[in-house]
């Protein structure tokens, strides 16, 4: 058994707890571009928003970054009126009609505002409350959530909208950097526990798609333990049981930002990067009590408590060792508790099977990812995105195959998260919908109105153990 920290709250001690656990199989969608917008998703809303569009997304006013310092004293409002359209009460519903229990949900490291520094960084503001009301939404309707840290400070991939900055400078790999996604971990730890809002939240994501190549990412690993560590610290004050660890210190409050003091302060177990963590979270989270209305906070023992409940540890969630290369880190080694693994595939980039119908169906049937995967300890793995597009003109034929192809090769491991739950529709986006929509998906019939089932349950036969490229 691993000694790593435990806190022991006295006055909290006999609860157990700790948040919604994995679904059975996972058939999920993404929330992409509503807290982190990517333009090429809505480009007449971008548009009229005032954004703009080029080869190079560096080059313009292309990404949340560039238009927050284009636009700063009409930014917050503007994006205000996008959070609220984009991802509604109808949205919620017609996920839960068409069976989805997972929801991924891209975040930036900005809504937690107080890590912005404000002089070199541009974001807009408002994103935490917008995030509660999401929550709110999926937990009344029962789907599950996962937090992912999609776009952490300092940029973790070049040239890519999703990152929040269209940048060259690729900074996240950094102390200064790794320790503000650590604090943020911190914080997003604290509130799936206490905010009531947060109650379906069952995995916090480190970081989307970091840079294949392990040679350009020096620290990701320790970087990962000390994620783990964080999440496994904040619960471990709270009274949450986490397997394989031992308390060292007793805190006698039931304020956690005081536990959170002083656990930080008296452990001799966790090192100096996770106190430090632990220490800085404690003003932000006083501010968000305040701001997001949690009592829970100052008082976690109060009846009200979403403690009071009976929770479990969050997953600690990594892309999986064979997203990158080079003698990659293995997030496997960072666990202690839950852990779940990610993988992304899409085919429309290449570099995974010659552009022909055969040549993708092939090449998916015959995948071995959930199996290679298991091998090194990265299990459970789930697919958190994917989807329809091709690098070839697609008939409505080859697409029921693509999506039943696909669903049956990832549903092998935990199961799948769609990207997107919806992209525009409009003369500028012209049939983007098509192959990038869950739900303009669902209603063409590509993909099935019960997500568990198949058109072709043998869609894969002809293909099985067929020579790929």
């Amino acid at each position: 058994m691993r000694s790593l920290l435990a806190v022991g709250v006295l006055v909290a001690s006999c609860l157990h707890r700790a948040a919604a656990g994995i679904p059975d199989k996972i058939y999920g969608v993404n929330l992409g571009s509503w807290l982190v917008l990517e333009p090429w998703m809505l480009p007449a809303e971008w548009a009229a928003m005032g954004g703009e569009s080029c080869n190079t997304c560096s080059d313009c006013i292309a990404s949340e970054f560039a238009f927050a310092q284009a636009y700063p004293n009409t930014v917050d409002k503007i994006f205000n009126k996008h959070w609220s359209t984009w991802f509604t009460q109808d949205d919620v519903n017609q996920l839960r009609a068409a069976g989805i229990n997972t929801v991924r949900v891209p975040l930036g490291y900005w809504i937690v505002e107080r890590l912005v520094d404000r002089k070199t960084e541009f974001f807009p503001r408002g994103g935490i409350k917008q995030l509660q009301r999401g929550l709110q939404m999926l937990k009344d309707a029962g789907m599950q959530a996962i937090l992912d840290h999609h776009a952490p400070p300092g940029v973790q991939t070049p040239e890519q909208s999703f990152t929040g900055h269209c940048t060259t400078d690729v900074e996240f790999y950094t102390e200064y950097n790794f320790h503000r996604a650590l604090v943020w971990t911190a914080v997003m730890t604290a509130l799936s526990h206490l905010d009531p809002a947060f109650g379906s939240v069952f995995a916090i994501e480190a970081v989307n798609e970091p840079i294949m190549d392990a040679n350009q990412t020096p620290g990701y690993g320790d970087f990962q333990k000390n994620f783990v560590q964080v999440i496994r610290a904040v619960e471990l004050i709270l009274g949450i049981s986490v397997p394989g660890l031992s308390l060292d210190v007793q805190v006698h409050t039931s304020n956690f930002t005081a536990a959170l003091g002083a656990a930080a302060s008296a452990s001799k177990i966790f090192n100096q990067e996770v106190r430090s963590a632990l220490t800085e979270a404690i003003p932000i989270l006083v501010e968000l009590g305040f701001e997001l209305s949690l009592p829970a906070i100052f008082n976690f023992n109060m009846a009200s408590s979403p403690l009071r409940n009976t929770r479990q540890p969050l997953v600690a969630n990594f892309m999986d060792i064979n997203w990158q290369f080079n003698n990659p880190a293995n997030p496997a080694d960072a666990k202690i508790g839950p852990q779940g693994y990610d993988n992304h595939l899409y085919y429309s980039f290449g570099g995974v099977a010659d552009a022909n119908p055969d040549a993708y169906l092939t090449s998916i049937c015959n995948l071995m990812r959930v199996e290679n995967d298991a091998a090194v300890g990265n299990s459970p793995l789930w697919f958190g995105e994917w989807g329809l597009p091709t690098q070839f003109d697609a008939t409505d034929d080859f697409l029921y195959k693509w999506a039943d192809a696909q669903k049956l090769a990832y549903s092998k491991g935990q199961g799948w998260i769609f990207w997107n739950f919806k992209v525009e529709i409009s003369d500028q986006a012209g049939d983007l919908a098509r192959q990038w929509s869950y739900l303009e998906g669902v209603k063409r019939g590509f993909l099935t109105k019960d997500p568990s089932q198949l058109h072709d349950p043998n869609v894969c036969a002809p293909y099985v153990n067929a020579t790929h490229s």
